[in-house]
């Protein structure tokens, strides 16, 4: 029996596809080894816009800022999102469920600028009655950002309980185990990949992220993205074409560690059965 061929259409979408998704960052990365001082314009091959991001204080401190903040509002959004998944998901039946869901989405649909003006006046509010000065920086960037990543951990936690086996529960709880240990020793443990993908996205989000930032970020504590929309506003530096193909490279070294990892760990797993 003959294996009926791929129609050609299919394969011009996927490779059409592809094209759209990868040119423009194949276009970063070969434009970040021009020596042109115009981004975009290419003049051989040079390696000076490399030490020009190495002597670039500010761009620098702007990178550990938002690495900073992306890590601790993630980590922030994951602790929440995973308390508001794992209530709803296991506690489904008390007054008020549905109305708490809808509430936990909205920040996915509300527009990002609502949402960072209303954390501006939130802030301002809290100083005007409680004459706690919250003001601009690190604190409020954290809160804006984990409000945006707890909606997104809370459906992945969500979506992961929904499929997951309960009989490792009942059976830890048979034996004698305790809610609290039955929850950290089982159910936390068969989490981690939904905790693990929330947290990412959540990281993503924050170290992406430039409107929440500008209303509560403040000129002491300027983000990556806020660095960069900044400066193209007088010009594209060829600097950040070789930021851009920093990040992409390092992004791809983690994709393809977590990759190898989980085929390593699938191949064992493979292997006793």
């Amino acid at each position: 029996m003959r294996r009926a061929r791929p129609a050609y259409w299919r394969i011009v979408s996927l490779y059409a596809g592809l094209a759209f998704l990868y040119v423009p960052i194949a276009w970063v990365i070969a434009y970040s080894f021009s020596g042109a001082t115009t981004a975009g314009v290419w003049r051989g091959f040079s390696l000076k816009w490399y030490a020009a991001l190495a002597d670039n204080d500010a761009l620098r401190l702007a990178t550990m800022r938002s690495l900073l903040l992306a890590a601790l509002a993630a980590t922030l959004a994951t602790a929440l999102g995973l308390a508001a998944g794992y209530a709803l998901s296991r506690h489904s039946h008390f007054r008020g469920r549905g109305s708490l869901g809808s509430l936990l989405a909205i920040p996915l649909f509300v527009p990002e600028i609502l949402i960072g003006f209303s954390f501006l006046m939130l802030f301002v509010a809290i100083e005007s009655v409680t004459g706690l000065a919250v003001g601009k920086g690190l604190l409020p960037l954290v809160v804006g950002h984990a409000t945006l990543g707890m909606p997104v951990v809370a459906s992945v936690v969500m979506a992961r309980l929904a499929g997951l086996d309960r009989s490792y529960e009942e059976a830890a709880m048979d034996l004698g185990a305790r809610p609290l240990r039955v929850f950290l020793t089982v159910t936390l443990p068969l989490m981690a990949p939904a905790l693990a993908s929330g947290w990412l996205l959540s990281f993503t989000l924050s170290f992406d992220d430039v409107i929440t930032s500008s209303f509560v970020a403040g000129p002491a504590f300027a983000t990556l993205p806020m660095y960069i929309y900044s400066s193209i506003r007088v010009g594209v530096s060829p600097v950040i074409n070789v930021l851009g193909t920093l990040i992409i490279g390092g992004v791809a070294t983690l994709v393809t560690l977590a990759m190898l990892a989980s085929r390593d760990a699938a191949g064992p797993a493979r292997g006793r059965l």
